[in-house]
């Protein structure tokens, strides 16, 4: 097949022009590995913002290396753009934009249909279209397809279609984008194998699967296992609550055992673009064919609950203390959704903080990773954790772990500290004792 065979040589010479659509913590990264591999890159970004940043070599992302993104944009090989002109002169398009949920926890696809749109007038001959957003299994032949064809050419003879999903996990300096293993599915036997190609040109493992569904269905079994996993042990924390056990003894205990056991730990809740939102995308998809994941809702019931035990148990440590949650002075250590990270996307703990003041509480938030956020229209601006700032409350909770923060310091200018993230271990008993474990 000759289009087949021009667009995988194409590859393997790194003639091929690749686009990524949303230069986001998923765009970003790959654009870089792709232009370290001496790929020509045209990003494409509705945010003006964006563009200009990494048309300039500026870094937003914490997981791209500042020098990596100047080196390849002083090349010439990363080009940031608003639109979608250039996406002829491409051969792979590469999809990482954002998949959020409704109010009704159903998918919202609408960055998907519109940039499938978007493309489509100007798809051509020997193109490779890719997505990687996460989604529900059936939305790239289900969605994507038929928007495509509309340009009248014939999917795997045409031009190729796949869905690789992201696998970022921001923060993690072990797995990065280059050595994370690479699934890959495609629509036709013609898809996958470019899929393949394109992706180990600039990946070191690549995993195929039978179906750009199939796919799918990994990233999203890969976040609903970790989801029913935290709620195991949130439910567990709620148990041991009740039973006046902690927690966290018991978990570290469990976890020396060399077999049958993975370490997951109990929280405020759960974060992040993957996991609050993922189980969703399976349990809604499932109702199509008549099945109830009722394993998957009770652990989306019980994450989602967390926020609302942390103040439960803050009102109860405050009580102890003689306070009423109303009119109390406290300070929220963490705003992203887990450590040493600046991203707040589905934050337990911004939905603590606005749990905590729509019950009456004063609060203050300090994360060194995050300066200020606007949640939908909950914004907050960070203070600075310093000797004067730290005397005016009457309260703190930790809600991320980040490392930097000096909790023997908060713990001991605070008269009382809930802990929601076992942060306050190490420290000296006599400190300890001032903390309340969530």
């Amino acid at each position: 097949m000759a289009i087949k065979e021009e667009l995988i040589e194409k590859i393997k010479s790194r003639e091929a022009v690749v686009a990524v659509v949303g230069l986001g913590y998923v765009g970003l990264p790959f654009a870089v590995e792709k232009a370290k591999a001496g790929f020509k890159v045209i990003g494409i970004d509705r945010s003006e913002q964006r563009c200009a940043m990494v048309n300039r070599g500026e870094n937003y992302i914490s997981d791209v290396i500042d020098e990596e993104l100047t080196e390849v944009v002083g090349k010439g090989l990363i080009q940031a753009v608003t639109g979608f002109e250039e996406i002829g002169k491409c051969d792979a398009i590469v999809i990482a934009v954002p998949t959020p949920l409704d109010k009704n926890l159903a998918p919202d696809l609408q960055y998907i249909v519109a940039v499938t749109h978007a493309i489509a007038p100007h798809l051509r001959k020997g193109q490779l279209v890719s997505l990687e957003s996460t989604t529900f299994p059936g939305t790239t032949e289900e969605v994507m397809l038929p928007i495509l064809e509309k340009s009248g050419l014939k999917v795997d003879e045409d031009f190729f279609l796949t869905h690789s999903p992201e696998r970022v996990d921001p923060g993690n300096k072990r797995y990065t984008t280059k050595n994370t293993n690479k699934v890959v599915g495609g629509y036709g036997p013609n898809s996958l194998e470019i899929g393949v190609a394109f992706y180990s040109a600039t990946l070191l493992s690549v995993v195929p699967v039978s179906s750009a569904k199939a796919a799918e269905m990994v990233k999203v079994f890969e976040n609903t296992f970790r989801a029913v996993n935290i709620a195991l042990v949130n439910e567990l924390l709620l148990l041991c609550d009740r039973m006046n056990l902690d927690v966290w003894e018991v978990l570290e205990a469990a976890n020396t055992k060399p077999f049958g056991i993975m370490r997951f730990m109990p929280g405020p809740g759960v974060g992040g673009h993957c996991i609050p939102l993922d189980p969703h995308y399976l349990e809604w998809k499932a109702r199509e064919y008549n099945f109830c994941t009722r394993f998957i809702a009770l652990a989306g019931e019980i994450n989602r609950r967390m926020p609302e035990f942390v103040i439960e148990k803050t009102m109860r440590v405050l009580n102890d203390h003689g306070k009423s949650l109303r009119g109390t002075r406290i300070l929220a250590l963490g705003a992203s959704y887990k450590k040493d990270i600046d991203d707040w996307r589905e934050s337990p703990s911004i939905t603590c903080m606005k749990l905590l003041e729509e019950n009456g509480a004063v609060l203050d938030y300090h994360d060194p990773f995050v300066d200020e956020f606007n949640d939908h229209g909950f914004a907050k601006k960070g203070v600075a954790l310093t000797e004067e700032t730290l005397a005016n409350y009457d309260f703190a909770i930790i809600l991320t772990d980040h490392s930097t923060v000096d909790y023997a310091n908060v713990v001991a200018k605070v008269p009382a500290v809930l802990d929601t993230r076992n942060a306050t271990r190490n420290l000296p008993d006599e400190l300890r004792n001032k903390v309340t474990l969530l």
